[in-house]
């Protein structure tokens, strides 16, 4: 999802959410909570993560400082993607937006020391919820662009389980 930004000598101005839109596409507009991660390194991976049902959430991610390569992995069963991911860059300069839906895992790896990422989410974390599967599970195939210099001993961990 781009910005479509009012610029003027100041700089510009640009929605990033409008729950009209939203709604006129079918897509999720409640979100009950809002996360800032800020990666010291460049390489540092996280992810990939989704919360189980009844939990399952929509999440709206943006890359507000640095950048990261972020991937979003379709776990809905029935899916005509199921198992295949898509990747894109989110940056502090292209102010794009990733729409991650309910079933999908999601996950990044940061570009550049210093990156901070803004999620918006659609259900509060539930741990007894909280899935994820391998970033390197041979099971998806996911190319990442660097080498991995920072994952979490849980991240590493992950089986996909359903």
């Amino acid at each position: 999802m781009d910005i479509e930004p009012i610029a003027d000598d100041r700089g510009f101005f640009a929605r990033t959410f409008c729950k009209r839109e939203f709604e006129a596409r079918g897509l999720e507009t409640n979100f009950v909570q809002c996360s800032i991660s800020y990666n010291k390194k460049r390489g540092t991976l996280r992810g990939m993560h989704y919360q189980f049902s009844p939990y399952e959430e929509t999440k709206i991610v943006s890359c507000i400082k640095g950048s990261i390569y972020d991937v979003v992995l379709d776990l809905r069963l029935g899916s005509d993607t199921f198992r295949e991911w898509v990747a894109v860059e989110l940056n502090d300069r292209n102010h794009s937006f990733l729409y991650i839906p309910k079933g999908c895992a999601h996950g990044f790896q940061t570009m550049e020391d210093d990156t901070e990422v803004y999620y918006q989410i659609s259900e509060f974390y539930h741990p007894e919820s909280a899935r994820g599967v391998r970033w390197n599970d041979s099971a998806f195939g996911i190319e990442w662009p660097i080498q991995v210099a920072n994952v979490s001993a849980r991240d590493q961990s992950y089986t996909y389980k359903r």
